[in-house]
């Protein structure tokens, strides 16, 4: 198939549904959709009716403006209060709550935080402004991280100086691993993403089924995709031969992306990385290699000690829970309540990746 509405052909999702609803298996099963647009499509297109009932699904923290911690906001707004910078960032990162504020309020109040649509708009716009210090917000897993690397190369190509990444970059499989050590979740399978795995391939999960027994796919997005995905997932769960099942095949290879797999690990290292909701988890960050250090915001702008350990939590906010898969978003108090997409308390409702948003969307 080569077109998107074969992939939303009511026939062929009735039959994928079908197969699922043959399968026959015991108690309840729970699968984790690891990727935001996995939840997202899931609710929008409907497809929880076509589903046995005692097949479970939980979000995971597969949105990458959900789980930058609110640390990281705080250092971009300390960024900002450089009167001589101007910090640019993704559109969806601006109403982020940080301890005290978001990037749209500081953006109101001194006009210094714009939005960019790629990272080569800020290698532009500090060329472009040499007297200018500029902050790009490098926000994402590892579907964004080589254009970032790219844009890094370009500005050391340029020799620009006045250029500086803020990294939350974020590596999935340690999230998994994580993950699948919380004896809470209880999880039984994964849906693997599909963004993520076009750049790493299907063998970084191998660890998931060898190791700790349990089953994955990688899954597309369209509702065919996705229910031929769960499909893949129970039934290996079902046979008990738990492996890395890819349904993505069209874009999805073993060995992935290995020139963009290059291009990220020649600017960037693993480091440890505090994902909100989760902790830090070890190797699970990027962050720029020695030879790229002038390009750091981190060691540009420090931040006080003092300034980072006022972070506190929004109050009965349980964005960090949803991201571990532990509470779907209307266990949430405060979900459709004072929590809505046009006053977010949390991340997870402001970015159309975050399951708060999709639950309020769609449910």
């Amino acid at each position: 198939m080569k077109y998107l509405d074969e992939f939303r052909d009511k026939r062929l999702i009735r039959k994928a549904a079908d197969k699922i609803n043959a399968l026959k298996f015991p108690g309840r099963l729970k699968i984790m959709e690891v990727c935001g647009t996995h939840t997202q499509n899931f609710l929008k297109f409907g497809l929880r009716q076509f589903l046995p009932a005692n097949l479970e699904f939980i979000a995971g923290p597969g949105c990458p403006v959900c789980v930058s911690d609110q640390a990281f906001v705080d250092r971009a707004l300390a960024c900002a209060d450089n009167k001589d910078t101007v910090v640019l960032t993704f559109g969806d990162m601006l109403r982020v709550p940080g301890s005290s504020s978001t990037l749209e309020q500081k953006r109101a109040e001194q006009g210094n935080v714009r939005i960019a649509y790629s990272p080569l708009d800020a290698v532009f716009f500090a060329r472009a402004n040499p007297q200018t210090r500029v902050v790009f917000l490098a926000v994402g897993f590892e579907t964004t991280a080589p254009g970032i690397a790219l844009s890094v190369m370009l500005a050391k190509k340029q020799r620009l100086k006045n250029l500086f990444f803020l990294s939350s970059l974020k590596l999935m499989p340690p999230a998994m691993a994580y993950l699948v050590k919380d004896r809470r979740l209880d999880i039984d399978g994964f849906l693997c993403p599909g963004h993520v795995s076009a750049i790493i391939g299907s063998r970084p999960y191998a660890f998931i089924p060898r190791r700790y027994g349990l089953g994955c796919c990688i899954s597309g997005f369209e509702p065919l995709d996705i229910l031929e995905g769960i499909y893949m997932l129970v039934r290996q769960i079902t046979d008990g031969k738990p492996r890395v099942a890819n349904e993505y095949a069209r874009v999805v290879k073993p060995e992935g992306n290995l020139r963009a797999r290059k291009i990220i690990y020649r600017v960037f290292k693993a480091q440890d990385a505090s994902w909100r909701g989760l902790g830090t988890i070890p190797d699970s960050g990027l962050r720029l290699k020695g030879e790229y250090a002038q390009f750091d915001a981190q060691e540009e702008f420090p931040v006080s000690a003092k300034r980072l350990a006022m972070i506190r939590k929004p109050t009965k906010c349980r964005c960090g829970d949803v991201l571990k898969g532990l509470i779907n978003p209307e266990t949430c108090v405060l979900f459709a309540k004072s929590c809505k997409p046009e006053h977010p308390v949390g991340p997870c409702m402001v970015s159309s990746e975050g399951a708060c948003n999709a639950y309020y969307k769609y449910r």
